[in-house]
């Protein structure tokens, strides 16, 4: 990555993302016992943190959200409820005085993986700002300890590993390792998918730290139900990673529904009437099959369309559900 060419203001953004197959598997304790797999394509929608040195104490901003706050001393960083990432950003990369902003792309909920682009935005522009490099391996790294363990949010990996290194990839996580592998695929056929991949965001999503500890709690205590489902979305990211390398656009397609099916496996509250409505419109209308993005429970779902992608999206429209356009991003996280 290049450095900002400013010496008093620093910015870094990076991509949301599509998790094709395997999202949950990248969650503990499953990832840790058994070991999961997601493929994750990141997308040009992006999320963009800035600092700016100087002034008396720290004034944080979400400018997507209208949320800001003023922080006189260092004690104020672990108190309250707002801006919990920001602050935690801040306890592990201490940068003095000024002001940090952040702008997210996406909308708030929208299972795209915003959050964990904002993690990797954030340790990559305080990074700057201290005069430390870093690869984004390493960013990635510090962008899930920053949200799972230094701010407490519950959640995979798999979604800074996608802001931090843009492009295809298939992830593996067992534990502590993450094993990355790059998916290079037929420049043609990535036109194509790009073409007719469909992004609708259907409401802000339901799913919460409650949801996560309900699934994975269900899984510790040995729930066949959720302990297939999640073996199967393992199987589905294998079985994609195939699909994406052979061009076969049906069968990308069907995988997607496939992984949609076991998602919904996990939790009864995983489709949403909306999200249900949205599904029986766009497959009226000529999709070849589609899944929530991220967690489920809201949020946006993508759709792969056959020959007529305008008639999926007006069919989409159509439902209510706003189309976010987007492409592929084979960028991650910059400084810029």
């Amino acid at each position: 990555m290049s450095r900002s060419p400013s010496p008093r203001s620093f910015r870094a953004s990076a991509p949301v993302r599509l998790d094709f197959a395997g999202g949950w598997t990248d969650v503990a304790p499953f990832a840790d016992r058994e070991g999961g797999q997601v493929i994750s394509a990141a997308i040009t929608l992006r999320v963009t943190a800035e600092f700016e040195p100087g002034g008396v104490g720290l004034l944080l901003r979400a400018e997507d959200l209208g949320q800001a706050e003023r922080v006189v001393g260092p004690a104020e960083l672990s108190g309250g409820d707002g801006l919990p990432l920001h602050k935690a950003a801040l306890r592990m990369f201490p940068a003095g005085p000024g002001t940090l902003r952040t702008r997210s792309q996406v909308p708030p909920g929208s299972g795209l993986g915003s959050s964990g682009a904002l993690d990797v935005a954030l340790v990559a522009v305080l990074a700057a700002a201290r005069g430390e490099e870093l690869s984004p391996d390493e960013i990635a790294a510090l962008g899930y300890e920053l949200e799972a363990r230094e701010a407490g949010l519950p959640g995979g990996r798999q979604d800074q590993y996608s802001a931090a290194l843009g492009g295809f990839n298939r992830l593996s996580f067992k534990g502590e390792v993450v094993g990355i592998e790059p998916l290079a695929l037929d420049p043609e056929f990535q036109a194509e998918l790009e073409r007719r991949i469909v992004i609708c965001y259907t409401g802000r999503s339901r799913v919460s730290g409650d949801t996560i500890a309900r699934v994975m709690g269900a899984y510790h205590r040995g729930d066949s139900a959720v302990t297939g489902a999640l073996r199967q979305l393992t199987d589905l990211a294998g079985e994609m990673a195939g699909a994406l390398r052979a061009a076969d656009l049906a069968r990308v397609g069907r995988l997607l529904s496939s992984n949609w099916s076991a998602q919904q496996r996990l939790d009864g509250q995983m489709a949403t009437p909306e999200m249900t409505v949205l599904e029986q419109a766009l497959g009226a209308a000529g999709a070849l099959g589609g899944k929530a993005a991220g967690a489920g429970a809201g949020g946006c779902m993508f759709f792969l369309a056959g020959d007529d992608a305008d008639r999926v999206r007006a069919a989409a429209r159509a439902a209510g559900a706003t189309v976010l356009p987007a492409g592929w991003s084979s960028t991650g996280v910059e400084l810029c």
